[in-house]
């Protein structure tokens, strides 16, 4: 079994930053209602005054603002599905898993559409509340073992936060220059180690 990361692995942009832009472009209202709060927040938690998965967890409300979100998912795939990466789709497995911090009502119908099994967090847009753990670094390698899932042949990120999960994996691959370019992980040295935990401990990387 194959298991990726999704945005800036074999997607590029970061879906959920796109598609709340989408929303805001086709209900202007967002961007006085939502948009300031959620940049205020990005804000906090950069300065460390917000933790990672409270400053998620208000992003992604916006997607309980929208009240024809199906259709605009629908829509928004259909014009972004060609930003999945080349290398990806010329290997593609039908037991391929995509496992993502990214909310599973914006990732699980591009997985269809793909044929491919995804995990991701699982987050209700009417209740605005994280119905499970946060589908980012340890939480992946913990709930691959938890579940036991059957061997990772071959781990895809383009984030060192997601070392816990390649170490899971017979083999494991850095992909960078915005989804293009697939290398092997990068040797676990000292310094490497030292921005794996720096990269956990700060990082909900957001590709613009």
């Amino acid at each position: 079994m194959n298991v990726y990361d999704f945005d800036g692995t074999i997607f590029y942009p970061d879906c959920s930053v796109g598609f709340a832009v989408w929303c805001m472009n086709r209900h202007p209202t967002l961007w006085l209602t939502f948009f300031p709060k959620a940049l205020k927040n990005l804000i906090l938690y950069k300065k460390g005054k917000m933790s990672r998965t409270l400053m998620m967890r208000k992003f992604f409300s916006f997607l309980g603002k929208v009240s024809d979100f199906n259709r605009q998912i629908g829509r928004y795939w259909d014009k972004h599905e060609k930003g999945i990466s080349a290398w990806y789709m010329a290997q593609k497995k039908p037991d391929d898993l995509i496992i993502s911090a990214s909310p599973r009502c914006i990732i699980e119908p591009i997985a269809q559409r793909l044929g491919v099994n995804c995990v991701c967090t699982e987050y209700d847009r009417e209740s605005g509340v994280f119905l499970d753990n946060l589908m980012y670094a340890k939480g992946k390698a913990r709930y691959i073992i938890d579940q036991g899932f059957p061997m990772i042949d071959n781990f895809y990120s383009d984030s060192l936060a997601d070392t816990p999960i390649a170490l899971c994996a017979e083999k494991a691959h850095f992909v960078t220059n915005k989804a293009r370019t697939v290398s092997d992980w990068p040797h676990l040295d000292p310094e490497t180690m030292k921005e794996v935990r720096r990269k956990i401990n700060t990082g909900w990387t957001i590709h613009l």
